[in-house]
């Protein structure tokens, strides 16, 4: 096996493996993982919010949905700085001074992070104010400030505030009989020095401006059609502070916004009830210190530093923005009933294999292994269909399902809930340590309790990630098991916008690894072989070293060998030796990372051998494949998984996954079609360099050239000669 030398301390439970004696590997030269060899992580996350941001600068991109792609790369940032930069000033916070693999230390990495961000930033407000405002007023939309409104808007604005925004708000002052308020995560805020006539005193307050109000008010007054005159709320808010403070002057005000750290300490170990333990972390989340503070330009200096002494801040944690506080707002103009200025709606399609809706659905699984890819195809009519005929199948007596990411408009609660009110035996793991989702979840474990389904919160230290559903049926030759795995989340709002696989199958063999994956999860179970399933942290690092080293081994002896692995960020550490000892060996090796990806490809006598693509777009690539030729001619008869984990320490370690083989030669094909289209996407592919940085490829044909989605879509069309289950239009 690979010998890994670094330049920093390893991290507990990251240490090289032992060779395994192999002679060839032991007498080759050690693979140096440094800053050489690696990317640094956050760095490299950001340059994935780069490509977002590109979405929303290419023209190529319908208008609204600039907007849109605007809104989703303030969202990833805010998480990153929730997370990631929390994180890290935790570190400093601890002293931490150590390097990381790629030579920096927590403080410079903060540092670097700051001098990526900014150019971004910069970049998002020039197309926001430079681009798709104009485009948008050529299309009637008109996003104003209060210089730019008519007397009679004005008056239709103040008399909007006076009823609906005012009894909402809640100024709040600070002076020795009230103390600096607390200003919550991601809220946008009015800061005001405020005085009163007789007196030179200034005094600060904060006025909030309320997430329940539309970000948007859409004003009437000499309202033309198909004309749609937009003002911002804060934008009203600041121009009637005479409403809020009469009778005093207002010195000066300064909208802001503040970001608090999301990455909270527990302690599992020494919990005695998981489920408090999430409740005492969100509390402690809601309190916790302010990372980053983001100011309107021109902000009133005194003002400013008035604020960074309370919020305990450096002026590297203050961000400028020159264009929107927050772009998430915009979202709501996407609502527009302007078709032209946005992606052909796209009605996911029912496979022609479970088309027949009256047709037993397990009957359809017994005779073969069934796979669907969604948004493409329905996950109504598929994943919820199946909870859905369980539920109401008087033979079923159980049914085990696994819930990370759930929605407030998720289907399964109810199905589960009826289930169990109908005697079957349900339980239902729920993960309350899923990042963002823990109040969410916390919710739908209590809900679930009480309707008598066995919850459960999975196993201390590890997050249940894995995306696993089990139903067991009496049928006349005995009790059968019928189970569905899947590379996303059971989320019928993410299954639209979200591209991920899911195997349905009634194979004994992966069934039995089912059942014995929900005794791990909801038991004591200590198995750690599976017949059919990569279970991490079991067998999962192991088994996928292993087929790396096979590959290579088929290279060497002259049979077919390659690697085509489909994720959304590689990290791990063994894995890349491994890939890097791969690739000297002369294997092709390409990578579809859509995320962050801190392989560094392209080094000679390293990594030459491996490719890294990116495929950003109108969904979220979120599937997870693994191709392995081993020895075939024919790459569609190679090995081929799909499942939950990604190539990340955390994944192999720290979570619950499950990959599966794909085993049918019609379902292998499929997946070697879509890999194929993948890797030579000349619309939505962006190419890793050997610097860090990622250049996008161009069509030679602008006019006929289509992207993965596209043609995807295109595709499941074709395979379905009816219409489209969900009544929306088809794309062009």
């Amino acid at each position: 096996m690979t010998r890994i030398s670094d330049t920093s301390a390893t991290p507990p439970g990251d240490a090289p493996e032992p060779t395994n004696g192999d002679a060839a590997r032991a007498k080759s030269p050690a693979i140096r993982l440094n800053h050489k060899t690696l990317f640094n992580r956050e760095l490299s996350w950001l340059e994935f919010n780069r490509r977002v941001l590109h979405e929303a600068l290419d023209p190529r991109t319908p208008l609204l949905e600039r907007l849109g792609f605007l809104s989703i790369f303030t969202s990833n940032l805010d998480e990153f700085y929730m997370k990631r930069v929390g994180g890290l000033k935790r570190q400093i916070a601890a002293g931490v001074v150590g390097r990381t693999l790629d030579g920096l230390t927590p403080l410079q990495q903060l540092l670097a992070i700051r001098e990526r961000v900014l150019p971004m930033l910069r970049a998002q407000a020039d197309c926001y104010t430079k681009e798709i405002k104009p485009a948008l007023r050529e299309h009637g939309v008109f996003l104003l400030s209060w210089d730019e409104l008519t007397d009679s808007e004005r008056r239709d604005a103040k008399r909007y505030f006076r009823e609906n925004v005012f009894p909402v708000l809640t100024p709040l002052a600070v002076d020795p009989g009230h103390p600096f308020p607390f200003i919550s995560n991601l809220s946008l805020s009015l800061g005001l020095m405020v005085s009163a006539p007789d007196s030179d005193e200034r005094l600060f307050a904060r006025v909030k401006v309320p997430q329940v109000l539309p970000r948007w008010v859409r004003l009437e007054s000499d309202n033309q059609s198909r004309r749609f005159r937009y003002l911002s709320v804060q934008d009203m808010i600041l121009h009637n502070l005479d409403a809020l403070f009469p009778e005093m002057n207002i010195v000066g005000a300064m909208p802001f916004r503040v970001s608090r750290n999301a990455d909270v300490e527990r302690d599992e170990e020494d919990a005695e009830d998981l489920l408090e333990l999430v409740e005492e972390e969100l509390r402690a989340r809601r309190f916790a210190n302010v990372v980053r503070l983001e100011i309107a330009p021109d902000a009133d200096p005194g003002m400013l530093t008035f604020l960074m002494e309370e919020l305990k801040l450096s002026e590297h944690d203050v961000y400028e923005m020159s264009g929107e506080l927050d772009y998430v707002g915009l979202r709501e103009l996407m609502e527009l009933p302007l078709p032209k200025l946005k992606h052909t709606p796209w009605a996911p399609v029912t496979p022609v294999s479970i088309a027949d809706e009256d047709a037993d659905l397990f009957a359809m699984i017994r005779t073969g292994d069934l796979m669907v890819h969604h948004p493409y195809e329905s996950f109504a009519h598929s994943v919820d269909r199946f909870i859905k005929h369980a539920a109401a199948d008087p033979n079923v007596l159980a049914i085990k399902m696994t819930l990370y990411r759930t929605g407030d408009d998720s289907p399964f609660i109810n199905t589960l809930i009826r289930a169990a009110e109908a005697g079957k035996q349900v339980v239902c793991l729920v993960e309350l340590k899923a990042r963002f989702d823990e109040q969410r979840n916390i919710q739908v474990a209590q809900e679930l309790e009480k309707a008598g389904v066995h919850v459960v919160y999975g196993i201390v230290g590890l997050k249940t990630h894995t995306k696993t559903a089990l139903v067991v049926r009496r049928e006349p030759d005995g009790v059968r098991c019928y189970a569905h795995i899947g590379t996303g989340n059971y989320h019928i709002g993410t299954a639209r916008v979200y591209t991920d696989l899911g195997l349905f199958t009634a194979n004994p063999e992966f069934t039995e690894d089912i059942v014995e994956l929900f005794g791990f999860l909801t038991g004591r179970s200590l198995k750690r072989d599976y017949n059919k399933l990569l279970v991490a942290p079991v067998n999962m690092r192991q088994r996928f070293i292993k087929m790396i080293q096979r590959e290579v081994e088929h290279h060497r002896a002259g049979r077919p060998a390659r690697i085509i692995a489909k994720m959304n960020s590689l990290e791990d550490r063994r894995i890349i030796a491994e890939l890097y000892r791969a690739s000297q060996a002369g294997l092709p090796i390409d990578l579809i990372v859509r995320g962050f990806c801190c392989l560094r490809p392209g080094i000679k006598g390293l990594s030459a051998n491996i490719r890294v693509t990116s495929i950003i777009g109108r969904f979220l690539e979120h599937s997870r494949i693994f191709h392995f030729l081993n020895g075939a001619d024919d790459p569609a008869e190679g090995e081929y998984y799909i499942g939950s984990a990604d190539w990340m320490y955390r994944n192999l370690e720290n979570r619950v996954e499950a990959i599966a083989p794909i085993e049918d030669p019609a379902l292998r094909k499929r997946l070697w079609g879509l890999l194929d289209i993948m890797l030579n996407d000349q619309r939505q592919a962006w190419d890793l360099q050997t610097d860090g940085t990622y250049v996008q490829r161009q069509p030679t044909d602008p006019v006929t050239q289509v992207g993965t989605h596209q043609l995807l879509m295109q595709q499941a069309l074709q395979r379905v000669r009816t219409r489209p289950v969900e009544g929306a239009a088809r794309p062009h």
